[in-house]
């Protein structure tokens, strides 16, 4: 948090306002005219002296200004928003306004986004006032834009503002003014379903536990604080519950989770029997997680389409490469599930 070492600087509006080959050609014009530019020069010392008088009667003084803070109050997995403050101190009697507000943000150089904030305010006299920037950063066009940037890094950036002042005396003055941090682009996790295993079985009533992989693709720790999910097996949701068991899920690393749940397997349809006949039947998970991160809190979408479920039997081996590649309906036995839906048809 600092502001720059250049001078604060009399200019015209934007962050880089400079005079043109033009003006310089017309001044040396006009400095031949009065002789070597001695009477306008005269003109020129003359009023500058009157300023530093005033200023001295009246105690008139340049405003001074400092990024005080960077918060970002939201970021997801499309758009960060951040907001900026500064504080501006006037040490004058009466108020001045804040004609324009600059800012630009870049990433080793690379223009992340940039805009203009006209009649940003007054500064009361003798007084001091923190002014809010507000700015989204899209990830989107982000990536879009820079192919090196990939989801789930963490990237420098550097905030440049620059204030124009009108102060009575001096006239306008540009006031530079910039501040560095890191900003994550997050990737959303992977989710799979390892295995489905039933503890009870009955057409009524069924209780199962999901055994679930979450795995974090970012560079960064993701604290779990709630994860909500719908679960369809084929085309029937069989769960729709959520989790606010807390739990660390490691930067770049896989967390295991076990999540009880009930349903009805007469309310299925052909899943039911696909799984039955052993033909499997595709599952779908689409859910959101509430995680904090070193960045502040997200909410990020998870979601995993296309997953197969098999039934199998409680003796059969876990560590096949088919429990690797499908997740497991587990039950006691698969003559069991047999007898539960003959006595459907029997009661």
């Amino acid at each position: 948090m600092s502001s720059s070492d250049n001078p604060d600087t009399v200019t015209d509006r934007g962050l880089f306002g400079s005079s043109s080959k033009k003006d310089e050609d017309k001044k040396k014009e006009e400095d031949k005219e009065d002789g070597g530019g001695g009477f306008i020069e005269k003109v020129k010392d003359f009023i500058h002296d009157i300023g530093e008088k005033i200023e001295e009667a009246v105690g008139f003084g340049k405003p001074s200004a400092d990024v005080s803070g960077i918060h970002v109050p939201h970021i997801g997995l499309h758009r960060a928003d951040l907001v900026i403050d500064v504080l501006i101190k006037n040490p004058n009697p009466v108020p001045i306004p804040l004609v324009d507000i600059d800012y630009l943000i870049d990433s080793d150089g690379r223009k992340l986004v940039a805009g203009l904030i006209p009649d940003a305010g007054t500064i009361h006299a003798h007084g001091e006032e923190t002014v809010k920037i507000p700015i989204s950063i899209s990830f989107d066009d982000i990536k879009e834009t820079y192919g090196d940037i990939k989801p789930g890094s963490i990237i420098p950036y550097l905030v440049r503002v620059v204030l124009l002042v009108d102060v009575p005396v001096f006239g306008r003055i540009k006031i530079p003014l910039q501040k560095d941090g890191k900003i994550p682009v997050p990737y959303k996790p992977d989710v799979d379903v390892d295995k489905i295993k039933f503890h009870h079985f009955s057409f009524e009533e069924t209780t199962a536990t999901i055994h679930l992989s979450l795995e974090n693709k970012n560079d960064f720790d993701l604290g779990l604080n709630l994860l909500q999910y719908e679960m369809w097996l084929g085309d029937d949701s069989v769960v729709n519950a959520e989790l606010t068991e807390s739990t660390k899920i490691d930067k770049q690393g896989i967390t295991k989770m076990q999540i009880p749940f009930k349903f009805r397997p007469k309310d299925l349809g052909s899943a039911v029997w696909d799984m039955i006949r052993g033909r499997g039947t595709g599952y779908t998970i689409k859910g959101k997680i509430d995680v904090d991160t070193p960045f502040g809190n997200m909410k990020l979408p998870i979601d995993k389409v296309g997953g197969t479920t098999k039934l199998k039997k409680d003796d059969d081996d876990d560590d096949d490469d088919e429990v690797h590649r499908n997740s497991l309906i587990r039950c006691c036995s698969v003559d069991c599930f047999h007898a539960a839906l003959q006595s459907s048809y029997t009661s």
